[in-house]
């Protein structure tokens, strides 16, 4: 084997005989393996609010015959007031896409109990009242901050814009003989007018509501409301001996005792269930 020679060492600056005048592998080294182009990999698609697959389930598969027998159990709508005797929830349906007059023979407590329990449902409650102080701390506290409770002076009141999105309940407490209402009961804005004992007309108002509710009364009293709603002998016997949580609603076709349960909530705004303010 013959010995290498080398260019001039003096060459090297001038022109680099070795290569093509870049810097490069030396020619003398083994020439690597050319490497092999990797595969890509498939492309992930990420759909927006889906993560990771999670388990497979069998699909469920109905028959055509069986859809009949196919029901979802759904109870009644509204507000829940207490439980009636067989410890069920009793739900009083205040908003409705009709109108609808509702007397409520009864404490200050009882009518904010349900004003709050309405806006609690989403409608809105105007208040007429005589005694605004009575009413200040309660419209502070509902709706969180948001103005879901108005107070006004007795006949002050406007009209409240009342629809399906927006339902309202009026609540008149004027005293045991109430002037003449402003807003008529019409879809989605229900009257509440609330009486703190029977008065001169309070036969009349009660002959025309679609709904009374009771709370304790007096024997007299008692005699009225049973021939104007025509309730049997038993419930009027019962009525002045309720306590100051237990009413009675009822129509002229049907009656409910229910038993109200304030919560702890309520109870540190309102006070304990009273019969009288």
């Amino acid at each position: 084997m013959s010995t290498p020679t080398y260019p001039p060492r003096s060459d090297w600056n001038n022109q680099n005989r070795w290569g093509n005048n870049r810097v490069g592998r030396p020619t003398h080294l083994p020439t690597p393996e050319p490497e092999e182009p990797q595969q890509a990999l498939p492309e992930q698609r990420f759909h927006p609010g889906f993560g990771l697959r999670g388990p497979r389930r069998d699909r469920h598969v109905l028959p055509v015959e069986a859809l009949d027998e196919l029901s979802v159990p759904v109870g009644d709508d509204g507000v829940v007031i207490g439980v009636d005797p067989q410890n069920r929830p009793a739900v009083l349906s205040l908003i409705r896409p009709a109108a609808l007059d509702v007397v409520l023979v009864g404490s200050m407590w009882m009518a904010q109990l349900l004003a709050l329990r309405t806006v609690a449902v989403g409608a809105r409650v105007a208040v007429e009242t005589a005694r605004p102080p009575g009413w200040a701390q309660m419209a502070q506290a509902a709706g969180g901050g948001q103005q879901c409770v108005s107070l006004h002076e007795v006949r002050q009141i406007a009209a409240q814009g009342a629809s399906v999105s927006s339902p309202v309940l009026v609540v008149r407490d004027c005293g045991a003989q109430p002037p003449r209402n402003q807003l008529a009961p019409s879809p989605w804005q229900s009257v509440l007018t609330l009486l703190p004992f029977l008065g001169p007309r309070a036969p009349r108002m009660l002959a025309r509501a679609q709904l009374v509710g009771l709370q304790r009364l007096s024997p007299q009293e008692a005699e009225v409301v049973t021939r104007i709603m025509r309730l049997p002998h038993d419930v009027a016997a019962a009525l002045p001996t309720l306590s100051d949580n237990a009413m009675l609603w009822c129509t002229r076709d049907h009656h409910q005792f229910v038993l109200t349960q304030p919560t702890e909530a309520e109870t540190g705004l309102l006070g304990m269930p009273r019969r009288m303010d």
